[in-house]
């Protein structure tokens, strides 16, 4: 048997699929850096919180900041790779409002610097047009590959 499709979202997924990381993202974004902040507004375990923080880090996504001596005590703040997954939790987020929440009701809205409510979307870095599906069209670059499967031989 042939090994899965070469693809990043798995291998993304890898990293920020297990479960409360993409949480962890969040709150880190949102503010919340400190474990004990992180613990009360995620709800996970800490020894499960605590392996996810470790993962996050060791990846680059997060980084470790000491923030005092007596005891030692540490933050969390997202690195470059960190802040670049933040559209994908906003897009998560809307998709979520759209098809998860009832009567419309958002838990969290976030305001653009341009004072309006941020509804991100998709767009192209060249033409700068909303990305739709029927617009998108796949070049598979592993040559064991084809759109639909493994290329027979």
């Amino acid at each position: 048997m042939k090994d899965a499709r070469p693809c990043s979202i798995a291998a993304t997924l890898a990293l920020v699929g297990e479960k409360y990381s993409l949480l962890v993202l969040r709150e880190v974004s949102l503010g919340a850096t400190r474990f004990d902040q992180l613990v009360r507004n995620i709800g996970a375990p800490r020894d499960v919180l605590t392996a996810r923080l470790k993962r996050l880090v060791d990846a680059g996504v997060l980084e470790k900041v000491q923030y005092n001596d007596r005891p030692k005590r540490y933050e969390y703040r997202p690195t470059q790779a960190g802040l670049e997954l933040e559209s994908v939790l906003l897009t998560l987020m809307a998709w979520g409002d759209r098809h998860l929440q009832e009567d419309s009701y958002r838990p969290m809205v976030l305001e653009h610097t341009c004072g309006s409510e941020l509804v991100p979307q998709v767009v192209c870095r060249e033409c700068g047009k909303e990305v739709e599906h029927a617009d998108l069209t796949a070049h598979p670059q592993d040559p064991g590959w084809t759109v639909t499967g493994p290329a027979v031989a």
